[in-house]
């Protein structure tokens, strides 16, 4: 059951008991658990019951689910199961957790790359936000954007059925590219939506001024997918003239290493090894 009404499909029997794993003293326990409309039950050597409106946060990573417990103490509860289990497990769990929700269409994602995702259709759902992230959830859909990686929130316009209409954007860095998803519901209520995100994420606000004109340069090229070779020769910069910027970049958190790049100089063996070589080629 879910808000009066049956789970939909085969879950409606399937969702009463159901085997997954559980995280229990550093171990995955293969347990049946007895899932409800508002908790899930974990039987012995677990013994724990979890009030889905005592969850604070929810997040996934591949197949596991990781919930936040409010109570004396925050626990973390770690689950994994096949997706079609999590998806149910994920429904409930938003439908229910202590959050910010409010009933509205999202297209997510909408925008990958600065291209139009094809086939992207507007879906009627719910937007609940978390303490890690945003999340779009339907009845058969669960997208969280992590709060982290949001980059841009904007209230703007779409084209919606020929229509001009209001829409909250919401920009996100997902392996590297961005990525946008969008928000309809009535304009009073996305201007709160914007608001209350732009509040969630101003942890990542940064002044502007946090770097001096070279330094932001670097990072806009950085964006747009080049090289560090290709930047030296942009900016007429040495290796470590631009290493010293990468490694302010870094320490303000907007970039992180994905490469090591390493500078050789050939020892007395190798400077024998080269020239033998060269000797050879010219014989």
């Amino acid at each position: 059951m879910l808000n009066g009404q049956p789970l939909a499909g085969p879950y409606e029997d399937i969702m009463k008991e159901v085997p997954l794993k559980i995280e229990h003293n550093k171990e995955w326990l293969v347990v049946k658990a007895e899932v409800g409309d508002d908790r899930i039950t974990f039987p012995a050597p677990v013994n724990q019951e979890v009030l889905f409106r005592s969850v604070i946060d929810l997040e996934e990573r591949k197949n596991v689910l990781i919930l936040t417990v409010k109570g004396e103490t925050e626990t973390i509860v770690k689950i994994a199961s096949v997706e079609k289990v999590l998806v149910i497990l994920k429904r409930l769990i938003l439908a229910s957790c202590n959050a910010y929700r409010l009933m509205a269409y999202f297209m997510s994602p909408a925008i990958r790359g600065g291209v139009l995702v094809k086939n992207a259709q507007w879906i009627k759902g719910s937007i609940v936000v978390i303490r890690s992230g945003i999340w779009f959830a339907s009845t058969e859909k669960q997208v969280c954007i992590p709060l982290r990686d949001v980059s841009a929130i904007e209230l703007t316009k779409r084209d919606v059925q020929g229509k001009q209409t209001d829409v909250v954007r919401i920009d996100h860095v997902e392996s590297g590219e961005v990525v946008s998803s969008l928000v309809l519901c009535p304009l009073l209520t996305l201007q709160v939506l914007a608001n209350y995100l732009k509040d969630a994420t101003k942890g990542i606000d940064m002044q502007g001024n946090e770097l001096d004109d070279i330094g932001q340069q670097v990072a806009m090229l950085v964006y747009s997918g080049m090289d560090s070779h290709a930047i030296e020769n942009m900016l007429n910069l040495s290796h470590k003239q631009l290493d010293d910027i990468y490694d302010k970049i870094i320490k303000l958190g907007i970039a992180e290493v994905l490469v090591v790049r390493k500078e050789i100089q050939l020892t007395t063996k190798g400077v024998r090894y080269v020239t033998d070589l060269t000797k050879t080629q010219t014989n």
